[in-house]
């Protein structure tokens, strides 16, 4: 099956859907299928797409189509773009996009359409209640120009958890939704490096724990509620100090000024965006992570977090209900009081925090791997797939046995 995945940017600093895209399209080209990826990008992102892209299974043997980064015309109008997305769904079986709000996911769905193929929308969160309600006027105008019909016009939405199929509710949309979440390779954590590593990295004292917040540094992440949390944790535990990674998304200067305000600048680290073997280093290292996020789809920080053992405190907007089932953190509101509390249970109790960090390890390789998801993909494009195209598929078949 020849796939193609649109995502408007692979920056690894745009957030996780770019994570997503790297990791589905190799789960998927590693099982045999032509699979490409459609983005726009410089060089320089190219180069380090390609350098994260060398540890993920797979990532080898999918085709990258790269656009240059459009200026304001081009970004509105895909003059380039949509003969260029002509060429490659000529042959296509199934479309998978990712995003909502650019002009080139609908112009990938008008080509599609067109063509008689399939695709699928996978919209990230950015329709549940809360997104919709932040700049709503430029969604509901987006909406009317083209997005909605790009979303009725789906086989399905592909839904990262069952909060999110709620919450897209109210938009009344056409195509049905189904569930696929976000995922690990085991091959990536298996072999975790050194708990010392990292500390030694940053010049934290080897006597010192840290709380891990790794995310992009955005108002949606919670990082003014994790600030008002972090000033009681650091009153309880005074062993403890707070790292903070992630490129900035617009709340880092007001983030800054909290710890200032808090006298805390001793007991926060900055360390800008962190990735490949860095990353597993800071997580393994932690005492516990957390993230108190106004909204998520499905974050991949929470699961590789799960997968490296240990602890989370994440809010109850991540819709990752699973993480208290399991017993391998806690889930709380938005109360700066409660993500608090619920950090200073983790500090306090270290057996404790050992069990969850197993069982969250256990939670992630016995549900969420990228080849399991991958498999629910295919089956899923295969069931969307129109009758007279699974009619010639068979016949096809039969014709070559």
């Amino acid at each position: 099956m020849k796939i193609v995945h649109v995502i408007t940017s692979i920056d690894p600093d745009s957030g996780g859907p770019q994570a997503v895209v790297m990791r589905l399209a190799a789960a998927q080209a590693n099982l045999g299928h032509d699979v490409r990826v459609v983005s726009q990008a410089d060089d320089r992102t190219l180069a380090r797409v390609a350098r994260l892209g060398a540890a993920i299974p797979g990532f080898a043997q999918v085709v990258w189509h790269i656009l240059p980064p459009p200026g304001v015309v081009e970004a509105i109008l895909c003059l380039k773009a949509r003969p260029f997305l002509t060429q490659i769904l000529a042959d296509t079986q199934h479309v998978h996009l990712h995003g909502v709000w650019e002009p080139i996911l609908a112009c990938a769905a008008a080509i599609a359409a067109r063509n008689g193929v399939p695709y699928c929308v996978c919209p990230a969160g950015m329709l549940d209640t809360w997104s919709l309600a932040q700049k709503p006027w430029r969604k509901r105008l987006a909406l009317a120009m083209g997005c909605r019909r790009m979303l009725d016009g789906a086989a399905f939405l592909h839904a990262l958890n069952h909060d999110e199929v709620k919450l897209m509710r109210p938009l009344h949309l056409k195509a049905p939704a189904e569930i696929i979440p976000n995922g690990i390779f085991v091959e990536e954590f298996e072999r975790l490096p050194s708990t010392a590593d990292f500390p030694a990295l940053i010049g934290l004292p080897v006597e010192r724990r840290f709380v891990l917040f790794l995310s992009r540094l955005h108002y949606k992440k919670g990082l003014d509620l994790l600030a008002n949390a972090f000033q009681l944790v650091a009153r309880q535990c005074p062993d403890v100090d707070l790292v903070v990674a992630g490129p900035d998304g617009g709340a880092e200067d007001d983030f800054r000024d909290l710890v200032r305000r808090f006298g805390l600048e001793r007991r926060v680290f900055m360390v800008g965006p962190i990735y490949g073997e860095t990353k597993l280093q800071a997580f393994v290292s932690a005492a516990c992570f957390c993230l108190p996020s106004r909204q998520e789809g499905f974050s991949i920080a929470i699961t590789e977090a799960l997968a490296c053992g240990t602890p989370v405190v994440i809010s109850d907007a991540c819709h990752f209900p699973e993480v208290a089932t399991a017993g391998a953190g806690a889930v709380v509101s938005l109360d700066p009081m409660d993500i608090a509390k619920a950090m200073i249970d983790v500090l306090l109790h270290p057996l404790a925090a050992t069990a969850m960090g197993y069982n969250g390890r256990r939670l992630v390789f016995e549900n969420y791997t990228w080849p399991r998801i991958a498999h629910r993909t295919l089956g899923l494009y295969e069931a969307y797939r129109p009758a007279a195209a699974s009619i010639g598929l068979t016949a096809a078949n039969d014709s070559c046995s």
